[in-house]
């Protein structure tokens, strides 16, 4: 697929000059925030959150003042009555000049007092929920988290609601536009039926894999030094990025040239830290493979949380939980860990990197439990901003659903409720979006593979190129051209189905567990 753009690059109508200035002077602002974000989850000392809570609040009120000002409002409108600005739909300009007040409008009905107040709480608010995730007790974080969904549901009440929608819509649309609660409650419920049949199965296997892989001891050093590895040979720029470690692995992008993610590590676990960087770097290059010439504006930018979570997804699980990822990977093992890995072969440690087992963290869930640990969150948080839920519940009813779902017993608070930053964030409506990304990984690799000859064969030879190339020009290089479900249709040629996950996910694992 290639863009459909026009080569607007010698448009000279001032206001389109002086709109897209202004638009990127606002996402300047923010990018810098988002540096110093950043430098909080990994550098900063921790006495530094109290000024730190009033550096990002000046700098959000900033950024929020200069999208919503009068002059940019009027920027706009003159823009959008230039026909040769908005008359081609398709060209640049004019989605350009589409999204922008799109992100107009949602921000004007913003007070700029409450921006100001939603980024000290959320830089207060992590603070506070790393130190309650570290002593395991959510009384520590539960009067943040009041504040939290009591911010949120004012947010909400600005943006406003269909009649037959409910606050976590108003929230949704800014990290999946069009996505409504009842939707993904539909999307959710007959999912969770056809997993919970394949966990059922999976769990009554009797030839399942070794899971002896998951519990070598490995230095964390070494460690690191692999999944560098890993990362630069899959794609992720090291001159335009970083990776460095915290608590909980995120990727920051604040132009192509700049992105920089985050790992974990454990001494018994390097599956975890392989997966979690090799997640990030899925997220990273996207953001690294975004158009340079359109950066700080719609179409240098990603269009969903959804569709970046798919790219993140499918680099850890189409690609490296895939046999012949292993097959290119599996002597690298001997090289970085010698003979602590020696007692391992191929199929012992592809097997290991598929181990289905129901357990408590999210970020290290396998692909047949993942999905069920979103639809938990999704439906707290979506009572938690009805009003169905109290937060001094929450524990308590996260609990019982990990119960019901998947059938186990929450030991502690941070291996429950704690255990996710979103929420520190002040960000609800997000969750589903992972879930998306799942839908929509297996849907573009399906795609790839249509598309590019001997795709998965060559992972076990380490050309990776072919797939990041595919995927550059595909999705990336269209930043916001189309809404996520245009951009699934134009790049697979149908809408978004379940079929291509579950399809995938039940082959693997009738292989794997002898089905």
């Amino acid at each position: 697929m290639s863009s459909t753009s026009t080569a607007e690059s010698t448009t000279t109508h001032p206001a389109w000059d002086a709109l897209t200035t202004a638009f990127q002077e606002a996402t300047l602002i923010g990018s810098a925030a988002g540096v110093l974000h950043w430098d909080q989850e990994t550098k900063m000392p921790p006495e530094g959150i109290e000024p730190r809570g009033m550096q990002l609040a000046v700098l959000a009120r900033l950024a929020h003042e200069k999208l919503t000002c009068e002059e940019t409002g009027n920027l706009i409108a003159e823009c959008e009555g230039i026909a040769e600005l908005v008359d081609d739909e398709a060209s640049d300009t004019a989605v350009t000049i589409r999204r922008i007040r799109h992100d107009y409008d949602r921000a004007t009905c913003i007070p700029g007092e409450l921006v100001g107040e939603e980024a000290m709480l959320a830089s207060q608010s992590q603070h506070h929920w790393a130190e309650a995730r570290r002593d395991a007790d959510f009384l520590q974080f539960e009067p943040w988290l009041t504040k939290v969904v009591d911010l949120l549901r004012r947010k909400a009440e600005c943006f406003g609601w269909a009649d037959d929608g409910e606050p976590w819509d108003a929230l949704a649309e800014d990290y999946e536009p069009g996505c409504t609660a009842a939707w993904v409650e539909s999307v959710f419920t007959p999912l969770r039926t056809r997993l919970q049949d394949l966990l059922h199965r999976v769990m009554g296997s009797s030839t399942p894999p070794s899971n002896a892989f998951n519990e070598l001891v490995l230095p964390v050093d070494r460690q690191e030094a692999f999944v560098r590895d890993v990362a630069s040979s899959i794609g992720f720029d090291f001159r335009r990025g970083r990776l460095d470690v915290s608590t909980h692995p995120f990727c920051s992008g604040f132009h192509p040239k700049d992105v920089r993610i985050t790992t974990r590590f454990h001494e018994n676990n390097v599956n975890d830290a392989l997966g979690s960087t090799m997640h990030e770097c899925g997220h990273a290059i996207y953001e690294q493979g975004l158009c340079q010439d359109h950066a700080g504006l719609p179409l240098g930018r990603a269009v969903s949380l959804g569709i970046h979570e798919s790219q993140s997804r499918l680099w850890e699980n189409q690609v490296g939980r895939s046999r012949q990822f292993w097959q290119w990977c599996f002597p690298k093992l001997g090289e970085y860990f010698g003979d602590a890995a020696g007692s391992l072969d191929l199929d012992a440690v592809y097997g290991g990197a598929n181990i289905v087992r129901p357990d408590f963290i999210r970020v290290e869930a396998d692909e047949a439990t993942y999905n069920m640990h979103i639809m938990i969150r999704f439906e707290i948080e979506r009572a938690l901003l009805k009003g169905d839920l109290e937060v001094c519940d929450v524990p308590a009813v996260w609990a019982e659903k990990y119960r019901d779902y998947l059938g186990i017993e929450v030991p502690n608070d941070a291996k429950g409720c704690l255990q996710d930053i979103h929420w520190s964030m002040v960000s609800m409506g997000y969750f589903p979006t992972y879930t998306l990304g799942n839908l929509y990984s297996a849907q573009f690799f399906d795609a790839a593979k249509r598309e590019i000859p001997g795709l998965e064969d060559g992972f076990a030879r380490g050309e990776f190129e072919p797939l990041r190339v595919w995927l550059n020009e595909n999705i990336h290089q269209q930043g916001c051209r189309y809404l996520p479900p245009k951009l699934c249709e134009v790049v697979t040629g149908a809408p978004l189905c379940s079929d291509f996950l579950l399809d995938y996910l039940e082959g693997k694992y009738s292989e794997i567990y002898g089905l």
